[in-house]
């Protein structure tokens, strides 16, 4: 079995799209396989008008200690360097590289800080 959740990151769609369109909160293998092999017309139009540019899922994965999570991608997002759990301290990491400056993003999925290092202006 598995939830709705984990079937529209395995569908590769929002979590309010499967909502919508009447996925169970459970489904069984057989019942997601079938979805796979055989999709609904609203999945077929998904695919078809997805542009590309941003992901669905974003796998978030803590650098120091690996916990990770799955999480819907904000707009604001920069390309993070470094992504750690909120409760880390930024000296854990390796220090940035000669030229470069450190900025961090509050609040990346449920737990988490995003670090960039990018050139200085």
């Amino acid at each position: 079995m598995v939830t709705r959740r984990e079937a529209a990151q395995i569908l590769d769609i929002p979590l309010e799209m499967a909502h919508r369109h009447g996925l169970p909160s459970r489904l069984s293998s057989a019942e997601l396989a079938e979805i796979q092999a055989n999709p609904p017309a609203w999945l077929v139009q998904s695919r078809a008008n997805r542009t590309g540019k941003r992901p669905i899922w974003a796998e978030l994965r803590c650098y120091i200690c690996d916990f990770h999570e799955t999480a819907r991608p904000k707009k604001w997002w920069p390309e993070f360097t470094f992504v750690i759990c909120d409760f880390h301290e930024t000296d854990e990491l390796p220090r940035p590289a000669a030229g470069m400056h450190r900025a961090e993003w509050e609040g990346v999925g449920s737990r988490f800080r995003g670090i960039v290092d990018a050139p200085r202006v």
